[in-house]
């Protein structure tokens, strides 16, 4: 969902400046605007520091909301299909569509393990100078390791085959008025 919505922050927060990466504390009281809410991360506008930055779930009470709670799946449904639902919980901070429908996941590969299954993802970005890279990298492995009978997972960054607009799926077209 999209938010433009103004807030004050209600305590001190760790944010990741967009698109560097950079990661600054922004002091309670600060004043933000909540520019784009997916996935359980947020884009909030800093004025004071006229720049986009991401805020983590973990710290959505912070700009007055409740971390996203993930639905649990119905029983039966197969590991990679969990790892895919998981992946589509992941957005890029500047585009408010999945990182999947995006077109920057280019594979899944499951591994059994002796303590369940190990998940390797290979992905890109839409441009290889994006700071926030690592950090969409390391959302997206949090979320699978949160799949039950996923032991270990690992994201890898790829530029091959280099991302282009082809990739996005018919849902993320739609959603960015492209069909």
């Amino acid at each position: 969902m999209s938010a433009d919505t103004q807030r004050t922050t209600s305590r001190d927060i760790e944010v990741c400046r967009i698109p560097s990466g950079e990661k600054i504390t922004l002091p309670a009281q600060t004043q933000v605007v909540i520019t784009q809410a997916l996935g359980g991360s947020y884009t909030i506008l800093v004025p004071s520091q006229a720049g986009l930055f991401r805020v983590e779930a973990r710290d959505a009470d912070a700009i007055g909301h409740a971390p996203v709670v993930t639905p649990e799946a119905p029983a039966n449904t197969p590991l990679e299909d969990l790892v895919w639902s998981q992946l589509r919980t992941c957005y890029d901070p500047e585009i408010p569509i999945n990182i999947v429908d995006l077109g920057l996941v280019y594979s899944v590969a499951i591994q059994p393990a002796a303590t369940g299954s190990h998940v390797t993802v290979q992905m890109t970005l839409t441009a290889p100078g994006c700071g926030m890279g690592p950090i969409i990298a390391s959302e997206a492995r949090q979320k699978i390791l949160t799949v039950e009978g996923v032991s270990g997972a690992d994201v890898d960054l790829v530029w091959e085959p280099a991302w282009a607009p082809e990739r996005i799926s018919p849902e993320g077209r739609q959603k960015l008025g492209m069909a």
